[in-house]
C-alpha cells in the first residue's frame, strides 16, 4: 500500500460495455482518480472474441495502473438471462486477470456500492454518478455510467475492504 492508501482497480463488468476506473485513497483521507474508462465490444462479435477484447482492454488497465486490488460488482439475478450470462462471462474474465497478477479479488454487491457512495443501498445511476463526481472532486460526472460505476465500485473497496481486512486480522490475532 502506498503513502496514500491503496490502488483499486474497479469493474463494472459488462459484454457490451465494461466500466473500468482505478482510484487511490484510504478511508478518512480524500480519494484520487488515476484512470477511468470503458471496453467496449461490438455485438455483431462472437461470444469469445468479445470475451478476448474485454480482457485485452482489463489486462492494459492493470499493466499501466499497477493496482493492488481488484473490485468487481457480484453479478446479480436478472430477468434477462443473456445479460446476466454475459455479465457473468465479463467477470470472469476480470477475475481469472487479476488471479493471474496475484491481485486480490473482491466482489462487492450492488446495494453495497450503492449504499458506500451514496448512504442509500438503493440509489439511482444519477446519485450515484453525482456522489462519484463530489468524492473524487471531478469537474463533471464520468460517462457513460458504467464508468461511474466502476469508480464506485473501486471507491466502495478502499473504504470497505480496508475495514473488512483489518477486522479480520484482528480475529486472526484474537484467535477467532
Amino acid at each position: 500500500m502506498s503513502s496514500v492508501g491503496i490502488r483499486v482497480l474497479g469493474i463494472d463488468p459488462g459484454l457490451t460495455r465494461c466500466g473500468v476506473g482505478v482510484v487511490e485513497g484510504s478511508a478518512g483521507r480524500p480519494m484520487s482518480l488515476v484512470h477511468v474508462g470503458v471496453v467496449r465490444t461490438p455485438a455483431d462479435l462472437d461470444v469469445a472474441r468479445r470475451l478476448l477484447l474485454l480482457s485485452e482492454g482489463i489486462e492494459e488497465a492493470i499493466a499501466t495502473h499497477r493496482p493492488e486490488a481488484v473490485a468487481i460488482e457480484r453479478v446479480f439475478a436478472q430477468h434477462n438471462v443473456r445479460t446476466v450470462m454475459g455479465t457473468a462471462q465479463a467477470s470472469g474474465v476480470a477475475m481469472a486477470i487479476a488471479a493471474r497478477h496475484g491481485l486480490g479479488v473482491h466482489l462487492h454487491t450492488p446495494s453495497e456500492v450503492k449504499a458506500a457512495v451514496t448512504g442509500n443501498g438503493r440509489a439511482d445511476k444519477a446519485q450515484v454518478g453525482q456522489m462519484v463526481t463530489r468524492i473524487l472532486r471531478l469537474a463533471e460526472a464520468p460517462k457513460p455510467a458504467d464508468a461511474a460505476d466502476a469508480l464506485a465500485i473501486a471507491i466502495c473497496h478502499v473504504w470497505r475492504g480496508g475495514a473488512q481486512q483489518r477486522l479480520a486480522a484482528a480475529l486472526a490475532r484474537s484467535g477467532r
